[in-house]
């Protein structure tokens, strides 16, 4: 990217909420047809109407960016128009459903990443998403609801929002527009009632969502409202254990808290990356690449002594929490590792972490 389009950066406004039907699309086309009464050049680049007759009706004067068609499998997609947008060059573009995975064979592999070639351009971009899609709650989110979101967007993502709406709702005012059929169809919202939608759900969820409100509030807060601890610095210890992918959204998550430095650090028992089993080096690299994708810093170390070398680099590097994967599996190595690490590592917190294992059932940002 050059130095002139990063002085140019475009600006970026989420609409966010804690489930489907809270209202996000609704409260941003209110918002652009506002912008549009004032003489703002404005486009709808991406729009999902999921025949709610309300929000439709607010597209009324609007500018559609056609979208783009293509087909992959026989089946044919329509996907976000990135290349149309940057033609026609408004000042505002609004991109619906921000989470979305865009079909095989497109440029860019999510919606995110096609905001983020507008934004690089100068165009602002107002967009929506669920709070499940953010990446580093996908844990809890699951915990909650017993349900596997397939599309997330990284927080560093969210970062560079320079605006954060949150758009609430009552849980019960949730449901009731569910039973009238003002979300989905009769037979989705029967189907939602009883998985996603419960009451128990939406009201833990909505209590995430205030959270992270606040938090995003005290981040874009001119003067932080709780001083940054600069001193805090975390460690992510990786393995190829599947569970790594857990451990890595938690502890980028209190970094983000904290305003902490992270790091990923993968110990490698052979001399050399490349001579461990494909599988497991398949695996790490894995996770390595999702520690990159959060910006999260890196590094493979080789020493047939894991734990003594993940507490001296935690130690060069003044770690002050570990963050481990707590072995599932009764003759383990890791299993030693992580007694290790507790005994030697005992001027720092190290956090052991347990992953819950549900049935889960996954979604996707179409279904918000």
């Amino acid at each position: 990217m050059s130095e002139v389009r990063q002085l140019h950066n475009g600006r970026l406004k989420i609409y966010l909420s804690y489930a489907a039907g809270a209202g996000k699309t609704y409260r941003m086309l209110e918002d652009a047809q506002q912008a549009r009464r004032k003489g703002v050049d404005l486009v709808v680049g991406y729009f999902e109407p999921h025949e709610r007759k309300d929000t439709i009706a607010k597209l009324e004067g609007l500018e559609l960016i056609p979208r783009r068609s293509m087909e992959y499998r026989d089946k044919r997609f329509e996907e976000l128009d990135v290349e149309a947008i940057l033609l026609r060059s408004p000042a505002i573009c609004l991109v619906d459903e921000f989470a979305h995975s865009n079909a095989p064979g497109s440029r860019r592999t999510k919606r995110w990443e096609d905001v983020l070639e507008l934004l690089n351009t100068g165009i602002e971009v107002w967009t929506t998403m669920n709070l499940q899609h953010l990446e580093s709650l996908n844990d809890q989110v699951l915990q909650i609801s017993g349900i596997r979101v397939r599309e997330t967007v990284p927080d560093w993502m969210i970062r560079q929002a320079a605006e954060v709406v949150m758009v609430d709702v009552t849980p019960e005012a949730l449901i009731n527009r569910l039973k009238r059929g003002a979300v989905y169809d009769p037979e989705k919202a029967g189907q939602a009632l009883e998985n996603f939608f419960k009451e128990q759900n939406l009201v833990a969820l909505r209590e995430l969502a205030l959270r992270q409100a606040a938090h995003e509030v005290e981040t874009h807060h001119p003067e932080p409202l709780v001083a940054p601890r600069s001193e805090d610095r975390i460690l992510i210890h990786m393995t190829s254990d599947p569970a790594t992918a857990m451990l890595i959204r938690r502890g980028h998550r209190v970094s983000n808290y904290l305003q902490a430095e992270c790091f990923a650090v993968y110990v490698c028992p052979a001399p050399d990356f490349s001579m461990l089993p494909a599988a497991e080096r398949t695996a790490v690299e894995r996770h390595l690449n999702f520690a990159r994708n959060l910006r999260i810093e890196t590094r493979i170390l080789n020493d047939e002594h894991i734990a003594e070398r993940l507490v001296l680099f935690a130690h060069d590097r003044r770690i002050t929490q570990i963050f481990l994967v707590r072995a599932t599996s009764p003759g383990s190595g890791r299993r030693d590792v992580v007694s290790e690490v507790l005994r030697l590592a005992r001027d720092m917190q190290v956090i052991v972490v347990a992953e819950r294992r549900l049935n889960a059932t996954p979604i996707s940002a179409s279904d918000s």
